[in-house]
């Protein structure tokens, strides 16, 4: 652990980064898979957290401004129905805008980010420090996917956990990984902790379409980064304009798929493998998938949950849901 004293506030800092050795493992096992994919969570080096905050500011990108909107208008509430004492707990920081909302609202007991981007994680953590200086931060570099050994806050007093998982991230997983995802959150806070959590309604194919194909090129900029990201750390020779950008709504899947298309027959070398593409083939890099309230309200209770209170705007364009593990 590490403690810091940077002149803009200070905070505890516990590096649980997965080694290289992991990330190299997950990459050359997505590549070799018949339909070749990359873990999603890959995207986010600095120059990827970057391009993600320039996704939100995107005009076609309704999730954020949406999310960030029912945070302002609900967050008073969402912070009156966890009440006091609470040990916040936030999945992925990112920028940190609507944490912040809840935070001032909340006023915890303590806060502990946990994000896999130590670079995005400190920028945050060392901005929030420097203005409430009355809050304990814990700052965790994590794939927070994963169970990690949470650190032993008994000496700070609190009443509950709470974890806050803004963003629509959920989605990036399957349902079924969702559900695992889920009972790992459930048993992290324990009975009588909640779950604070973001997600998508399903809508309009064309408005979902939009979102994932905005005109100015971000996200197709961002998806492609992942290979810049995999060429700087793993050493790997990806020319990311031999990959075009595809992203499109699986209906019956109720999620978004996002591809690197190759658009050519190429070779490429990834730590002394070599994996072969067809113009046409592609790499699986991310889903998105959507939720009906009822559906996730169901899922959550089967990890679970008991759902509390949800929040949704008036064009159903977005949930927040509030979740309870009973005992």
């Amino acid at each position: 652990m590490k403690f810091d004293h940077s002149p803009t506030g200070r905070f505890d800092f516990v590096d649980l980064a997965p080694p290289t050795t992991s990330f190299l493992d997950e990459v050359v096992g997505g590549l070799t898979r018949a339909q070749k994919e990359l873990p999603a969570k890959y995207f986010y080096d600095q120059r990827g957290s970057q391009l993600f905050e320039a996704i939100c500011s995107t005009p076609e990108y309704y999730p954020f401004r949406t999310e960030a909107a029912l945070m302002r208008k609900h967050g008073a509430a969402m912070a009156n129905a966890l009440g006091d004492a609470v040990l916040l707990i936030e999945y992925g920081s990112g920028s940190g805008d609507k944490t912040r909302v809840l935070i001032e609202a909340l006023n915890p007991a303590a806060f502990v980010p946990i994000d896999i981007s130590a670079s995005a994680l400190t920028d945050f953590v060392s901005s929030l420090a420097s203005v409430r200086l009355d809050l304990p931060i814990t700052a965790i570099c994590a794939d927070y996917t994963r169970p990690l050994a949470f650190p032993d806050f008994s000496a700070t007093p609190h009443r509950r956990k709470a974890v806050y998982f803004p963003g629509s991230t959920i989605g990036n997983l399957t349902r079924e990984e969702s559900f695992a995802f889920l009972s790992q959150t459930a048993e992290l806070v324990g009975s009588g902790g909640a779950m604070l959590v973001g997600v998508d309604t399903k809508k309009e194919p064309a408005l979902l379409h939009a979102a994932y194909n905005d005109r100015e090129g971000v996200t197709a900029e961002f998806n492609r980064n992942v290979l810049v990201h995999i060429n700087r750390v793993l050493g790997a020779d990806f020319d990311p304009r031999s990959f075009w950008h595809y992203a499109f709504y699986a209906a019956p899947m109720g999620r978004i798929e996002m591809h690197l298309v190759s658009n050519k027959t190429q070779v490429v070398n990834v730590a002394g493998r070599q994996f072969s593409f067809r113009e046409g083939e592609t790499i699986h890099t991310e889903i998105s998938c959507k939720y009906a309230v009822q559906e996730f309200q169901a899922l959550a209770s089967r990890a679970g949950f008991s759902s509390a209170q949800v929040w949704v705007d008036d064009d159903k364009l977005f949930s927040v849901h509030l979740l309870v593990v009973t005992a």
